[in-house]
């Protein structure tokens, strides 16, 4: 497996994952985790541990989408290690995300309303990740098995 092709099916996911998260938000306020708030908090937490200024505002929201996006996109891309049982590491992973989504904020120190506010937020939660988990697998194996995208000889 190609890291490229790893690569680009980290980025598929983080892509949908990301949407799906902004959809749900906009469609359904109350029930819907939010991973944009728990992200911000995150950003906002590590920076003042460091010392350093947070930015606000859009410029925060902005920042936390694009290491959102970065980090999702690396953390999918493991499901290309290695040719064997793709869908089954993206499932995998994309269930440790979702788990990790609800419960490591309380343990973090951080407010675990954003993503375990009731048993329906916590449930999306880890389906998100599962989702977009699963994308980035079946990107990932449909890359790795079309000659296609094989390396050619000069």
């Amino acid at each position: 497996m190609s890291l490229l092709k790893a690569l680009s099916g980290g980025i598929a996911g983080a892509a949908v994952l990301t949407a799906v998260h902004q959809l749900v938000k906009n469609a359904d306020y109350k029930i819907a985790p939010r991973m944009d708030l728990l992200g911000m908090e995150s950003i906002v937490k590590l920076l003042r541990g460091l010392d350093v200024e947070s930015p606000a505002g859009k410029d925060l929201y902005a920042i936390t989408l694009a290491a959102d996006v970065l980090s999702n996109a690396a953390y999918y891309s493991l499901a290309g290690i290695g040719k064997k049982n793709t869908m089954l590491k993206g499932l995998l992973l994309g269930l440790a995300a979702g788990a990790g989504a609800v419960y490591l904020p309380g343990v973090l120190g951080l407010k675990s309303s954003h993503s375990g506010r009731t048993c329906e937020t916590k449930v999306l939660a880890v389906a998100y990740y599962v989702v977009g988990a699963l994308i980035a697998a079946g990107i990932i194996s449909v890359l790795d098995n079309n000659k296609q995208f094989e390396k050619k000889e000069v």
